[in-house]
């Protein structure tokens, strides 16, 4: 059910006294999985959720199933495939606009030393040098040429040798390691699930925000005014509800933009997520159903600007040295886009009767692809909360309709939640930093730790589990379920 802008008539409020019980702000996918959980875990009737957003979209229409991919792509952990399900979100994607992927394989570019010791980092089928010779590479010191770890045989084209971590979903008994999925299908896919479960979309932005003991009034631009017990903020990194709130933020820009395109390789991607550690910053090819590869190149901005104005053959050549040959010769297939880097945190996430989730609690480096998937376990952590979830300590706040807006509750939830992101984003920031750079120093202990790292099965696989959204503070109803 839409909701337009306040024309001929005035709005009905559906019920004396509150007009909603939950309003969210923001209607991309963190907004309408969390109206669609407030209702499928019977937190709210339907009809008693609004999502507000400025021109939101027809929810009834469908993903178009031979469109070309957008530019825009999530890598979606298993916990976060499990969540939509629940939501009824992930069975409205069309197939062919996800695509599983079931290796990872993440190295750096000063380690990683090719089969053959060829300069760029890999070696195309027919055994011929894709940049034309044969020079050889001498690996940093104290990194034995050709390593390799036990149990692996590297592919022609693949990384080897130390400075390289693998990780394979049938060495973890998993299905896949994860989901690549098109951005503008899920959306719609999720705008659709909140519609089915009698979520209200109104279009409007806010301008004002009014909290008393007894409810939340919010103002909208087109002069209405609605009243909920809760407010959730889910407007993305720049929210204004955030703002009118008065929550502060702290964070730094990384003087980055992240590079976005499909490119067609020479090598199959072989159902693989490839990224390489440059001093510039990391660069990710995620894999795409139709055998094309969408990357994320991450990299200072002069160099972004000059890569944006190279001619598509050139751009291909760079990519194609960038990631070390691994995939051989890249072929742009999409225009080029760009958007800006940076590491963001609000100093709180509840305040009396409103919370913040996802981009407008935290933005992180796109490294690890795990932005969508924290916002997606802040909405599940946050039902759970509500509905009474039993972490906390015995004199906690019950959870239940006659406390949803309670601050002591909320705060529940800003503890569980904050210290994970807080965490994530802190790990994100020191692989940043560790990195996105050149030093020799820093180079030999980056590829010693990735080494190290792929020889401790149990760390390894801590490592997996976490990425897949299984480990840490996670919901009982996404540690086992559908998906």
């Amino acid at each position: 059910m839409t909701l337009p802008s306040k024309g001929g008539g005035s709005f009905r409020r559906s019920a004396p006294g509150r007009d909603f019980d939950f309003l969210i702000v923001g209607g991309g996918v963190t907004g309408c999985v969390m109206a669609s959980l407030l209702v499928n875990r019977k937190l709210a009737a339907p009809g008693r959720v609004a999502i507000v957003a400025d021109g939101a979209q027809d929810p009834a229409a469908p993903a178009v199933p031979d469109s070309e991919w957008d530019l825009r792509v999530f890598a979606l952990s298993r916990a976060s495939q499990r969540l939509l399900t629940i939501c009824g979100a992930w069975q409205l994607l069309p197939a062919q606009k996800f695509h599983a992927y079931e290796r990872m394989c993440v190295w750096d570019a000063l380690g990683g030393i090719p089969r053959g010791g060829h300069p760029l980092g890999g070696i195309p089928r027919g055994g011929i040098p894709l940049g034309g010779t044969s020079r050889a590479v001498t690996p940093p010191a104290g990194i034995s040429r050709g390593e390799t770890l036990p149990g692996h045989i590297a592919r022609a084209g693949e990384p080897a040798g130390a400075g390289v971590l693998r990780f394979d979903c049938a060495e973890l008994g998993e299905p896949n390691l994860g989901y690549i999925v098109e951005g503008r299908a899920l959306q719609t896919a999720c705008r659709r699930a909140a519609a089915t479960a009698g979520a209200v979309s109104i279009e409007a932005g806010i301008v004002n925000i009014l909290v008393d003991a007894a409810q939340v009034r919010v103002g909208l631009s087109d002069d209405r005014e609605l009243q909920c017990q809760l407010l959730i903020a889910a407007d993305g990194a720049d929210s204004a509800a955030r703002k009118l709130l008065g929550i502060d933020t702290a964070g730094h820009s990384y003087h980055q933009e992240a590079l976005v395109a499909h490119v067609r390789t020479a090598i199959p991607h072989g159902n693989t997520a490839w990224q390489r550690f440059l001093p510039g910053g990391p660069l990710a090819f995620l894999p795409l159903p139709d055998g094309r590869s969408s990357i994320v190149w991450s990299t200072a901005r002069p160099e972004a600007r000059r890569l944006r104005a190279l001619a598509p053959a050139a751009f291909g050549a760079a990519l194609e040295r960038a990631s070390g040959e691994v995939l051989g010769a890249c072929e742009l297939t999409t225009p080029i886009a760009s958007f800006p880097l940076r590491l963001q945190y609000a100093l709180d996430y509840a305040r009396p009767r409103a919370v913040l989730v996802g981009d407008a609690a935290h933005a992180v480096h796109p490294l690890a692809g795990q932005g969508l998937n924290l916002g997606l376990l802040d909405c599940a952590v946050l039902a759970e909360v509500l509905g009474g979830d039993q972490r906390g300590p015995r004199d906690a706040v019950a959870g239940g309709p006659a406390c949803f807006g309670e601050h002591k509750l909320l705060r529940r939830y800003e503890r569980r939640r904050k210290a994970e992101n807080l965490l994530s984003a802190t790990v994100f920031d020191s692989l940043e930093r560790l990195f996105s750079n050149d030093s020799p120093l820093l180079a030999r202990l980056r590829i010693a730790g990735l080494t190290a790292v792929g020889r401790v099965p149990f760390l390894k696989r801590e490592l997996a589990a976490r990425a897949l959204g299984l480990s840490g503070d996670v919901p009982a109803f996404l540690r086992s379920g559908p998906g």
